[in-house]
């Protein structure tokens, strides 16, 4: 169990860089820093959004407009730090 929990942790590790890779690049887009006619970057871009969008979308919802600010990437790291803190920390010692 505990390798399960473990697994879980690196999973949620990987999406919390997955949503930074994801906002840096939305950052290039919006200041003309990357070209998104690039095929690569187009690609890349076109996969995080796929990635991300799911769990971004309820939250902007959710979030009152701030006017062009999207911290909801924030919001969804800091839920996932919360998780891997203290909600597997206490399965874990729940289960050894």
């Amino acid at each position: 169990m505990l390798e399960f929990l473990s697994f879980i942790s690196t999973l949620l590790t990987l999406y919390v860089y997955v949503l930074i890779a994801a906002a840096v690049l939305s950052w290039l887009i919006a200041f003309n820093v990357v070209n998104t006619r690039n095929q690569a970057v187009s690609t890349i871009g076109e996969f995080l959004y796929r990635i991300t969008e799911p769990v971004l979308r309820p939250i902007r919802r959710m979030m009152p407009d701030l006017g062009g600010i999207d911290i909801s990437p924030v919001i969804v790291i800091l839920a996932i730090f919360f998780i891997q803190s203290v909600v597997l920390q206490n399965l874990a010692k729940a289960f050894y």
